[in-house]
This record gives structure tokens, sequence and C-alpha cells, in this order.
């Protein structure tokens, strides 16, 4: 009588292939982790801030916000923020540049954006940040279309904001200036940005190293006459 051949099966291949490497199972928490860090984000967008109807955070929201994070609407911290979210419209933030803003400092609550405030103002202040932030703070006070300058009042407000900590003396005075005299009624980007650089290179206030030849724009020579003629 024939003995019948029984083969012995090993393990089927398919179960090795179908468990989950350790690379994959991290990838895929990660993953999961950042889908629920983005949906509390739109949470608090939409919850907290956002006009139902508009889908944006609106000037009313932005109120709501500063109350939230304890600071005042006119507070500099704001416009970093506004910074962060590379905001486009004064007064007004879009889902998408809040997402941008709040998962860059990996903020998914009011609570942890508020801790996050002073880190944010140590960036700003970095040297190499700061110029980004300087010219962003005037493309965002253009608030009409095809706008390329800003008047001399929101210009010396804007002054104050973001240089008065920093350059008090030469503010005060270039505030000064910019209010009594009568040949400038707006404020242009070359300008402003040649603000920044009077205040980090010139000596002040004796305007020992201020060269008029120097391609400095001519606001500021009428600036440094008028201060040599009240220094004598």
């Amino acid at each position: 009588m024939r003995r019948s051949s029984n083969k012995k099966t090993g393990p089927s291949s398919n179960s090795s292939s179908s468990s989950a490497s350790p690379i994959d199972l991290f990838r895929s928490s990660s993953s999961k982790a950042v889908a629920k860090e983005l949906e509390r984000i739109d949470q608090l967008f939409f919850n907290s801030y956002a006009n139902g109807d508009s889908g944006m955070i609106e000037p009313d929201g932005i109120e709501v916000l500063c109350s939230d994070l304890g600071v005042d609407y006119t507070d500099i911290k704001i416009l970093m923020l506004a910074w962060k979210m590379k905001a486009e419209k004064q007064g007004y933030f879009t889902l998408e540049e809040w997402r941008r803003g709040l998962k860059a400092l990996r903020a998914d609550t009011i609570t942890k954006l508020k801790k996050a405030l002073p880190e944010l103002e140590k960036e700003v202040r970095r040297p190499q940040v700061f110029l980004d932030f300087y010219s962003f703070s005037f493309q965002y006070c253009l608030t009409e279309e095809k706008q390329k300058s800003i008047d001399i009042e929101s210009i010396c407000e804007l002054l104050e904001l973001v240089l008065g900590s920093q350059f008090r003396p030469q503010v005060d005075s270039l505030i000064e200036y910019l209010k009594v005299q009568n040949d400038y009624k707006v404020i242009n980007m070359d300008q402003w940005l040649s603000f920044l650089r009077f205040c980090l290179e010139i000596s002040f206030p004796d305007l020992g190293n201020y060269d008029a030849d120097q391609a400095w724009p001519l606001i500021l020579d009428y600036f440094v006459e008028w201060m040599r003629a009240k220094q004598s």
C-alpha cells in the first residue's frame, strides 16, 4: 500500500509582508498627529474668530483675538503675527494664512499661541530677519489697490511701532521733522527702507558720518539739514 506524501507547509509569505515596519508605524502616527493639529487650528479659526459669512477673520475677530492674547490691537506682536502668517490684507486673516502662521508657531490652542509670542518677537528681532519684517510692515499698510505710498501721519505711527523701541532718539527726531516739514505728503518704500538704514549706520545725534553724496533719499538730506540747524 502506497504511503501518501504529506508535505509540510511553511508560514505564508503574506503574513510577513503585511506586518508594518517601525518606520511605517512612525510615519502613520506622525501623519495622524499633524492632521489632528491642523483640525484644532481650523476649529480655533472657525469657532472663535472667523466671520461665518466671509470665512475670514475680520477686524472684529482680530479684536477678540487680541483680547484672548492679552495684547492691545496696536501692539507690535499682532503685526509680527501677521508677518508670520504672511497676511496680505490689513485687518484680515484668511484660513490659509492662519494655518501657515499657527503651524509655524506650533500653536493649536490660544494658550500655546500666547506662549509663542515672546519667541516670535525674539525671532523678528534677529538682524537677518528684521529687514524682512520691516519691509512687510510697510507693505501691510498699503490698503488700496496699486497703492505705493503711505501718508505722513500713518508713517509716523508705523515708525513709532516698528522702530521706536530700538532707536528712540532717531525715531523721535524723524517724527518731529516729518510733522513740521511741508515737502512730503507721503512716503514710499525706498524712503521707508532708508529710515532703517539711517538708524543702523549713522551716528546720532552728531550725524558726523552722514554724507549726502552717498545716494541717500532727498528727504534724509533735508532731515539732516534740519537737525543740524536745530543743533546750531
